[in-house]
């Protein structure tokens, strides 16, 4: 229940964050409802070089790659996957939450350190994200392990 819900704030989110992005392509005057002032600005960190391919995969692959999408795409990706296979008891759908709550963990901690370090911003959108991250690794990490087949006495 708790995964689902979180799920589903991230994915709102992360449909905002690709909201607010594309707005900004279209009109640099646009102004978010999460912009509350020069160094508190969720459209400038997004339309920053770290808000695609988290400021990695234009270099190894291309700025015009289809790989090169903003990060809110890749959340989107997540969420969903997140919340579709939250109630799953098999032991390849528990790897790929665990796995993916990983490298969620690990993208939030690098693109965290570039918010705070190189954009010198706040992003309450990011921060939030990054939160539900956090809960959602430790869910993965507390949930429980698939029951193996029992095995006859004596084997």
């Amino acid at each position: 229940m708790w995964r689902r819900g979180l799920a589903a704030l991230g994915l709102a989110l992360s449909l905002y964050a690709l909201h607010v992005e594309r707005s900004r392509a279209r009109d640099p005057q646009y102004r978010a409802a999460c912009d509350l002032g020069p160094a508190v600005s969720c459209s400038r960190v997004f339309g920053s070089r770290w808000g695609r391919g988290f400021g990695l995969l234009a270099g190894v692959v291309g700025e015009g790659s289809v790989l090169n999408q903003p990060n809110s795409v890749y959340g989107v990706a997540f969420y969903l996957l997140q919340g579709l296979l939250g109630g799953t008891h098999n032991a390849a759908g528990r790897v790929l939450l665990l796995g993916s709550s990983v490298l969620a963990v690990l993208g939030s901690a690098y693109l965290g350190y570039i918010l705070l370090r190189v954009l010198h911003d706040f992003c309450l959108v990011c921060i939030t994200t990054y939160v539900i991250n956090g809960a959602l690794l430790v869910l993965n990490l507390r949930s429980p392990r698939p029951r193996s087949a029992a095995k006859p006495k004596g084997q």
